[in-house]
């Protein structure tokens, strides 16, 4: 699959997890198209740009802290994205917690998706 085309379904999964986390908690609220679309981009490009940077150097609390502080560093990638994008705020320590378990359960069913398709060729053609 195309980088571009990866990208794109990439942003549509994020934005897909954001409107989960928009339905299921109250303390969230996303109003509008370019809230989605900017909270996922942002969410997107933390990721795969800061994400990895903070994971290394943080890595030896991640290690003494058994994993805990890398939810830490997906909290602080949903705040970035809930920072800049407008009408987009979240209420509470445990909403971030539930944001980061959907994002990372859509993006991991996401991937999944992405990966079985591109394996079977037949798929792809339809």
């Amino acid at each position: 699959m195309p980088f571009l085309v990866r990208l794109v379904v990439a942003w549509g999964i994020n934005a897909i997890a954001l409107w989960i986390a928009d339905a299921l908690w109250g303390s969230v609220t996303i109003n509008g198209f370019w809230a989605y679309f900017l909270g996922a981009s942002v969410l997107g490009i933390a990721n795969a740009v800061i994400k990895p940077v903070l994971a290394v150097l943080t890595l030896p609390l991640i290690i003494v802290t058994l994993g805990f502080f890398y939810l830490v560093i997906n909290i602080a990638m949903i705040a970035l994205a809930e920072w800049i994008a407008p009408n987009f705020s979240i209420d509470g320590f445990w909403t971030y917690v539930g944001i980061v378990v959907i994002v990372w359960v859509v993006n991991w069913i996401g991937g999944r998706v992405l990966d079985e398709s591109e394996r079977r060729p037949a798929l792809r053609r339809i």
